[in-house]
């Protein structure tokens, strides 16, 4: 289960160099010096000045192809590294995320533009999970994840979104819990972040998220089904941390379906319980 309608700022309300190189000098003959072995005219002896005009003449063709393989080898190189620099949105870099945790949600981001997108890639979970169909969760989501002059906005815009008869439609209570014997599934993983706008202050982050979302359970109305889609969050510099100060979200983009056998609600439920959560870092 995504977020469903769009929330936004004003409503809501994403080989060669390591081998040798051979330089071959013309044949001085053999012998003696009169020629070839069948003989011949007798070259004449070179003075001084020619020898060393010779000389500088091979060491600068030596040269030249020294040169020429190390270039061969810089060229390798840096074809070699286009895969890396093609992979870098979405590599990690391997600075620690955060430095501590509001609750359950991580805290505490750099105020740079790898602080943004893994709190763009953290707070997209928290807004998307099962816990902000709960009221009591969500009203606390709320006050950790918005800038404080938007919580009583959005905290209104999201009890609205998220009332009784949506709850009821997804096979909820009015307290966001699911039936006995069943277990609602609202589980988000980011696939990559990427920056839109950035200054000191603020932040454009989107968000490509994949998730599962639905009721598990015999009898359920809301099958756990996938989606894909993309968050995109305004942040403020706010108290010391990253803060929201609006989002959006649209579909896709999505990727064909594979063709896998479903598994039943059991083994859905089973999953959700057994397997944690992460704390996502640009």
């Amino acid at each position: 289960m995504s977020l469903g309608d769009e929330h936004d700022g004003a409503s809501s309300t994403g080989g060669g160099g390591a081998g040798q190189t051979r330089t071959r000098l013309p044949d001085s003959g053999a012998g003696d010096g009169y020629g070839g072995v069948y003989g011949g005219a007798r070259r004449p002896a070179r003075n001084s000045r020619s020898l060393i005009t010779v000389v500088g003449v091979v060491v600068l063709l030596i040269a030249a192809i020294a040169f020429a393989n190390r270039s061969g080898d810089g060229d390798a190189s840096s074809s070699d590294a286009a895969p890396d620099r093609a992979t870098a949105p979405t590599a990690a870099t391997g600075v620690k995320p955060v430095a501590g945790k509001n609750g359950t949600i991580p805290s505490g981001y750099a105020r740079d533009e790898q602080g943004a997108q893994s709190a763009a890639a953290n707070y997209a979970v928290a807004l998307v999970s099962a816990d902000i169909l709960k009221p009591d969760r969500r009203r606390d989501i709320v006050r950790q994840l918005f800038v404080p002059s938007r919580v009583s906005a959005l905290e209104a815009e999201l009890n609205k979104a998220y009332d009784k008869e949506f709850l009821a439609k997804v096979g909820l209570d009015a307290s966001g819990n699911a039936a006995q014997g069943m277990t609602y599934v609202s589980r988000t993983a980011p696939v990559g972040t990427k920056v839109v706008d950035l200054t000191a202050d603020a932040a454009t982050v989107e968000v490509w998220c994949t998730g599962v979302f639905g009721t598990a359970g015999i009898g359920s109305t809301s099958p756990v089904t996938n989606d894909w889609f993309t968050m995109t969050l305004r942040l403020r510099w706010a108290d010391g941390d990253w803060k929201v100060d609006s989002f959006s979200q649209k579909e896709g983009p999505a990727p064909v379906n594979a063709d896998r056998t479903a598994s039943n609600a059991d083994e859905i439920a089973k999953a959700v319980s057994e397997f944690g959560g992460f704390t996502y870092a640009r």
